[in-house]
């Protein structure tokens, strides 16, 4: 990489996004690490800053579109004009369809679409202002159907469709746009899982890691590593993709 650029991570205070931002810093990245907490993002930051690296903690609900605005506002004051952007905060409200609750799915749909949407129309201003822009989105193989997921199954197939046109539509300007489907990882949003199913976390481990062709359970780090690729100037000709990253193939 020629110049520092700035990244931002949302969800970054643990999981996927903690691990997604101490790879960004490490490949050179200024990160700014966006969660609903700020204290929240220490972790994350502190990891980075002891590693070399630059990071931010920035508290935002990225469903929120005032607290977005500051949050880009404060970001580019403080690092520098985004130009890498990783949608991967989410939450889950899991239940059978005939228990779920409107306020249940909306709360799926609102961090993981609406976030998604009002991160990336604040950041491709940045971007196409730069002519480079890197978008990634975190689906997960939930998009093809979860029993009892039935508004993160929709929210993560609705991931997919938004990643594709904002492929179509940026492109132009230097910008790609892909998305990340995570098979099962290990992380405590996997954990809230096996609690809600009554079943120990390392029982619910081995289970997953024996339907999976490589045989064990993704980590963080493994997604980091897609990241870090996908947000690369080599990448300038992957766009509009979905990549399943879950240990085999996945329809």
């Amino acid at each position: 990489m020629t110049e520092s650029r700035t990244a931002i991570v949302t969800g970054g205070a643990r999981g996927i996004g903690a691990a997604v931002s101490q790879r960004l810093a490490a490949d050179g990245f200024q990160v700014a690490v966006v969660d609903l907490d700020e204290a929240s993002c220490a972790s994350t930051v502190d990891a980075v800053t002891a590693a070399g690296g630059k990071a931010l903690a920035v508290g935002a609900d990225v469903s929120n579109e005032e607290q977005v605005a500051g949050a880009f506002e404060r970001i580019a004051a403080e690092l520098g004009a985004p130009t890498v952007l990783v949608n991967n905060a989410g939450i889950i409200r899991d239940n059978m369809l005939f228990k779920m609750t409107v306020d249940d799915w909306d709360a799926v749909m609102n961090v993981h679409l609406r976030g998604a949407f009002l991160m990336t129309k604040a950041a491709q201003k940045h971007m196409t202002e730069a002519k480079f822009g890197r978008i990634v989105n975190l689906s997960s193989t939930s998009a093809l159907g979860n029993r009892g997921q039935a508004n993160y199954s929709a929210a993560k197939a609705g991931m997919q469709g938004f990643t594709k046109t904002l492929a179509i539509e940026l492109g132009k300007f230097g910008i790609t746009a892909n998305a990340i489907a995570p098979g099962f990882i290990q992380t405590d949003m996997t954990a809230s899982t096996a609690e809600r199913l009554k079943i120990p976390f390392d029982d619910f481990i081995t289970w997953n890691a024996e339907q999976i062709p490589v045989a064990r359970v993704g980590q963080p780090e493994d997604i980091a590593h897609t990241v870090s690729f996908l947000v690369s100037e080599g990448a300038g000709f992957v766009s509009g993709q979905v990549i399943y990253v879950a240990g085999g193939p996945k329809d």
